[in-house]
């Protein structure tokens, strides 16, 4: 499926209030043409819980703005913030299929006090992460209120589909908060 497609139908799982626009601008960028530190941060095959964690010297805690469930699916949207503070380092759209994880995974992730990354590490789910696409962000009033960024201002994410146990469960988008 051609990711801005795809982003779009994340997107519109939670639309912004009034009307306001997540994003300005979305392009799908060539993952060898992510610019460091994204490139860092966005292009590879782990848990972003992990990735943030290291590149931010700190703990993260997750924030679920909004969920729901929808045709079967637990969808939600977060922030990630390092933990003890009010800075957000990742916004996030999650889509999960719970047909392919244990009621106690299912449990927990719908409890929302962990990230998603830490819950399938703690529970040893059997994982695999493809990362689809690597997308340029113009922020809107949306990212730029989520992310404490100007509107209009760049920054990267990435869309991915963790497998669980072998099965596509959960489809993302993470879009990173401007790195220097």
């Amino acid at each position: 499926m051609n990711p801005l497609i795809e982003l779009q139908q994340l997107c519109s799982l939670f639309p912004e209030p009034n009307g306001e626009a997540l994003y300005l601008n979305a392009e799908h960028v060539a993952r060898e043409s992510t610019p460091e530190p994204y490139r860092r941060m966005l292009v590879h095959e782990h848990h972003m819980t992990i990735t943030m964690e290291s590149y931010h010297d700190s703990a993260v805690e997750v924030q679920v703005v909004d969920s729901k469930v929808v045709d079967g699916l637990y969808c939600r949207k977060i922030l990630l913030n390092k933990a003890g503070t009010d800075r957000n380092v990742q916004f996030g759209i999650v889509r999960f299929n719970f047909d392919f994880v244990t009621d106690s995974v299912r449990e927990q992730i719908e409890s929302e006090a962990i990230p998603l990354g830490r819950v399938l590490i703690q529970h040893n789910v059997l994982r695999h992460i493809d990362l689809g696409a690597i997308v340029r962000f113009k922020a809107g009033p949306g990212l730029s209120r989520y992310l404490q960024m100007d509107v209009g201002q760049e920054t990267y994410g990435r869309m991915a589909t963790i497998f669980c146990n072998g099965s596509p469960a959960v489809d993302l988008l993470e879009i990173s908060s401007v790195l220097t």
